[in-house]
């Protein structure tokens, strides 16, 4: 294997910056990351789901392009 073609493996900090956690990790990048969202304040990790307003969405989508059946297959 030829080793003058790898890039570095080095440790880097990783830095969020809604929650300010920091943690360290192995990277190939040249410095620290900074991150919007980490494991610990991210609604699918830390277990709190947001809940978007979306009764009706389908609903409304049905009602807006609803066929009746001839429409759709008229022999049927």
């Amino acid at each position: 294997m030829k080793t003058t073609i790898h890039p570095e493996y080095r440790e880097i900090t990783v830095t969020c910056t809604s929650c300010g956690n920091t943690f360290k990790t192995g990277s190939t990048l040249a410095g620290d990351l900074s991150v919007e969202a980490c494991s610990k304040c991210h609604p699918f990790f830390a277990g709190n789901p947001k809940l978007h307003d979306t009764t009706g969405r389908i609903d409304r989508f049905r009602n807006r392009y609803a066929l009746t059946r001839s429409e759709i297959r008229p022999d049927a």
